[in-house]
């Protein structure tokens, strides 16, 4: 059954076949969607290219949320192929290793802001960016886990990134619900990703 025939789908954070966006660009193309993915970098679009052509990806293109202007420009690469589109996934999360390895205590300041940059912030660079391409609705949805609201050991400044995320979450479900855009994050459980 194609629950989502005729729905498109932007899709951030596919690294390889390990990452949870994967799994989602999977599930949402089996049910109809049409399904365009994103790429940091040269290397991950080297990735990213073979998958999408796996999966019948209508296009591809970069994406770094570290760059401002990836932002200001995102919307126009989106036109190139779609005037609008229904979902956003968000899928995105980084922290420095070295943030990673020893206890919370000594995460460093630019260990703290680069996890909560990319982690979190992300998620509301794209939806100011590409909202008002939503013009039907639609939905965001961005992956959070257990370690936002519990300690988990090594987790660290990424645990704080996500609890930022899942606040961020409920302030754009706030700001965006009246144009009938839902914004929900989800924990998909304990996945072995890159």
């Amino acid at each position: 059954m194609e629950l989502l025939k005729g729905k498109k789908a932007l899709i951030f954070g596919v690294a390889n076949e390990r990452s949870i966006a994967w799994g989602i660009a999977q599930e949402l193309k089996k049910h109809g969607a049409q399904i365009a993915l994103s790429y940091v970098n040269d290397a991950i679009k080297k990735r990213v290219e073979p998958l999408a052509e796996k999966i019948g990806a209508e296009y591809i293109f970069e994406m770094d949320v570290t760059n401002d202007d990836h932002y200001e420009r995102l919307p126009t690469l989106i036109k190139e192929h779609w005037d609008e589109f229904d979902i956003i996934v968000h899928s995105i999360a980084f922290a420095d290793r070295v943030d990673l390895k020893d206890s919370f205590v000594k995460t460093s300041r630019n260990g703290f802001k680069l996890a909560c940059d990319i982690s979190a912030f992300s998620l509301v660079g794209l939806s100011n960016a590409l909202t008002p391409m939503m013009t039907n609705g639609g939905s965001i949805l961005s992956m959070s886990y257990y370690g936002s609201q519990k300690v988990i050991k090594n987790y660290n400044v990424m645990g704080v990134a996500k609890a930022a995320l899942e606040a961020s979450t409920r302030y754009l479900a706030n700001d965006l619900g009246g144009s009938n855009i839902r914004v929900n994050c989800v924990s998909a459980g304990p996945i072995k990703t890159l």
